[in-house]
């Protein structure tokens, strides 16, 4: 096989060499004004967002917590709770008072594995029946028509009006974990009634609840002297946290 000539070209490289360098100068191009493109839509837009998923969040407080005119944003940190910017947070939870300023619950947050990725939801925890009272699905990719039925079949959800969520007796912990059961067979008030057809997905909001509840409600009940009247609260419905805490 004879070798290819490179007599006449300018710098002496192969005519196919020289095409390479410029189809890659070319895409390297494309890729950087791509690379640049990304990242001025997501700075344009992260604050857009950002926004979007503090009103939803927002709106979610107040659908658990029905009779609730605001809410203080709080952080859960390893020495309790402590206040945080409002907005959603992945330690984030909800203290929402009425509008003579009494607490009427706390909305807390869980993730469980579902059929097509993280079930994540909101849930609502009051300290006088130390249960939860409502759920709400703030994140879902499961199946249509079977697992999302999670956040409105009736049956399903008559599941949330009190399930026990209970401290043991050194309160670290719940008494009883949430777990779903089989549809039909639930006999305890910690248990959580399964969907029939969507057993992992009901299971997946049930590890949500049994997550969330586990890190949230030991330190609620530890402050919950500290939870209760604020003033400050009082006729707000815009979510801004009180002074103080």
């Amino acid at each position: 096989m004879s070798a290819i000539s490179t007599e006449g070209h300018p710098d002496g490289a192969a005519p196919q060499d020289t095409l390479f360098l410029r189809m890659l100068l070319a895409l390297g191009g494309v890729a950087l004004l791509a690379g640049l493109a990304v990242a001025l839509v997501d700075q344009f837009t992260a604050p857009l967002i950002a926004e979007q998923q503090r009103l939803r969040t927002e709106r979610a407080v107040f659908e658990v917590l029905p009779g609730a005119t605001g809410f203080r944003t709080l952080r859960l940190t390893s020495n309790g709770l402590e206040e945080a910017p409002s907005g959603p947070g992945a330690d984030s939870l909800y203290a929402a008072y009425d509008a003579a300023g009494e607490l009427v619950g706390v909305a807390i947050i869980g993730s469980g594995p579902g059929y097509a990725g993280p079930v994540q939801a909101m849930f609502a925890y009051r300290p006088a029946c130390r249960c939860i009272t409502a759920s709400r699905i703030l994140r879902s990719n499961e199946t249509p028509g079977f697992g999302d039925k999670l956040g409105f079949d009736p049956e399903f959800l008559e599941n949330f009006k009190s399930l026990d969520a209970r401290l043991n007796a050194e309160g670290t912990a719940l008494a009883h974990p949430i777990v779903a059961v089989r549809h039909g067979t639930k006999t305890e008030p910690w248990q959580i009634d399964a969907i029939a057809g969507a057993t992992i997905s009901s299971r997946a909001l049930a590890r949500a609840a049994d997550s969330a509840a586990n890190r949230a409600v030991p330190a609620i009940e530890r402050h919950l002297d500290r939870l209760t009247l604020d003033a400050s609260l009082v006729g707000a419905r815009n979510g801004q946290p009180g002074t103080g805490f």
